[in-house]
């Protein structure tokens, strides 16, 4: 009498196997689109580990209800509820601390990367925070108040003057 497994104890080991494959899926799926939750804080390095050849961008028009992720003038994402009409941009300028920039057009808020990885120098208010985009090669810094960015940036200046 040969020994061997029966149809029915194979077909539950086989279902066994596809339950256990399914949940582990799922998670990994999880985690994977909770590491893909674009922020303020992470667009930067976002915008920088994007496959691109000239530029990648983030606008948002009219009133930031709706931004695009464009890469190389092509859209590849759209993102609701990213920001609001709140947001302001600075830049920092020696002379004058920081200058509030004017909104053009429709455009609410935009950012962009070159193909080299280097962005715009700004300094971004959202919600009560300052994320400053104008380090080359360090993340994005956030401040509580635009005194406190402005203290960093002279701060900065009189390091490099030294």
């Amino acid at each position: 009498m040969k020994k061997a497994f029966s149809l029915i104890e194979l077909l539950i080991v086989i279902l066994i196997i596809g339950v256990v494959y399914t949940l582990s899926v799922g998670s990994f799926e999880k985690v994977k689109d909770e590491s893909k939750k674009l922020t303020l804080q992470n667009l930067k390095e976002y915008l920088q580990d994007l496959p691109h050849e000239k530029s990648a961008e983030i606008l948002c028009l009219d009133d930031c209800s709706m931004c695009k992720i464009l890469v190389d003038g092509k859209k590849i994402r759209e993102l609701d509820d990213f920001l609001d009409k709140s947001v302001k941009s600075y830049r920092y300028d020696f002379s004058y601390g920081m200058v509030e920039l004017d909104k053009v057009d429709d455009v609410c808020f935009s950012y962009e990367i070159d193909k080299k990885g280097v962005g715009q120098q700004v300094l971004v208010e959202f919600k009560n925070k300052f994320y400053d985009y104008s380090t080359y090669l360090t993340p994005v810094s956030i401040y509580s108040s635009l005194q406190e960015a402005r203290d960093a940036k002279e701060q900065l200046v009189q390091e490099v003057l030294r």
